[in-house]
């Protein structure tokens, strides 16, 4: 019974440590933002309904 049990708590300290590494890299991701649009400048929809 006590294997059992230390065997659990390895389990979840994995488990623990997987997921606040992940978390961690999710927080250093850069995200981009596309660039607006003048409105001047045709959209490609506008473009292909002109042909």
């Amino acid at each position: 019974m006590k294997s059992i049990f230390i065997v659990c708590i390895i389990i979840v300290i994995i488990v623990l440590l997987l997921s606040v590494l992940t978390t961690k890299k999710a927080y250093q991701y850069k995200h981009t933002v596309d660039p607006i649009k003048k409105p001047d400048e045709p959209s490609v929809n506008e473009e292909d309904s002109e042909k």
